[in-house]
């Protein structure tokens, strides 16, 4: 080949996006147990974290354009996981608060996390080696964001 920086083995794109679809697939079945996707997830445990906040923050703290976000909390309003209250104080901020049935749900997502990493350190990775790449990937987010 001519260009060998344009061969898929010499991509970094490419492995990321790879993991990343693969690692989605992997929640699927404990989140289809839930009811939400991949996305909504991503909403929920924002909000476990923060409790009530702005639709900006939601989307600044998941890397998104707010109008990628809203739709998202709309239908998520529907299945009565959500509130949207319009701010008081400014009518342009849209404050997100979770439901009794979005508190509920915590619990049974709580055993998400550990149950994936099961499956990661009884295969091909060591606990320390899942750190490290988080810690890697971190940092490369945090880098590309500042751009």
């Amino acid at each position: 080949m001519e260009f060998e920086q344009l061969k898929l083995d010499n991509q970094l794109c490419f492995p990321v996006y790879a993991a990343s679809r693969l690692i989605t697939r992997e929640y699927q079945p404990y989140l289809d147990r839930l009811g939400i996707t991949y996305p909504q997830y991503l909403v929920m445990l924002v909000l476990w974290e923060h409790g009530g906040i702005t639709v900006n923050e939601i989307a600044r703290k998941l890397i998104l354009q707010t109008n990628t976000v809203t739709p998202l909390l709309k239908r998520m309003e529907s299945m009565g996981l959500v509130t949207r209250v319009r701010s008081g104080n400014d009518e342009r901020k849209v404050l997100i608060s979770l439901t009794e049935n979005g508190r509920n749900m915590q619990a049974e997502a709580a055993k998400i996390p550990e149950e994936l990493a099961k499956g990661l350190i009884s295969g091909p990775m060591e606990l320390q080696e899942i750190i490290s790449l988080k810690t890697s990937l971190e940092r490369l987010i945090g880098y590309l964001s500042a751009k």
